[in-house]
């Protein structure tokens, strides 16, 4: 079983979280001005990238708080939590991110 760090909480099984989709997607300054291909463009075009990836996550069976993890998409693993709001940690600064 998967091991996920919640960063409020700790260490807790995977059937507790929910993936929330890419983290540090940049909101639309003024939504009122956007056409229909720009919506579509925000709400359905992210990245999904073969390596390491930044991610919302929720801890929905425990405090039902988001956070963000830096996990690589083919091996499953996760090499990093951290609260929501803080900033996007420098990949190649995080130990054991040079290979999955």
């Amino acid at each position: 079983m998967l091991l996920i760090r919640c960063p409020h909480c700790g260490e807790r099984p995977e059937v507790e979280f929910r993936h929330g989709g890419e983290a540090h997607v940049a909101r639309p300054e003024d939504p009122s001005s956007l056409d229909d291909a720009a919506w579509a463009e925000f709400l359905y075009m992210r990245a999904n990238p073969k390596g390491w990836h930044f991610e919302r996550w929720r801890h929905e069976h425990g405090c039902g708080r988001f956070f963000n993890a830096v996990r690589h998409t083919v091996s499953d693993r996760i090499v990093l939590t951290y609260r929501s709001g803080e900033k996007r940690p420098d990949l190649a600064a995080i130990p054991g991110t040079e290979r999955p």
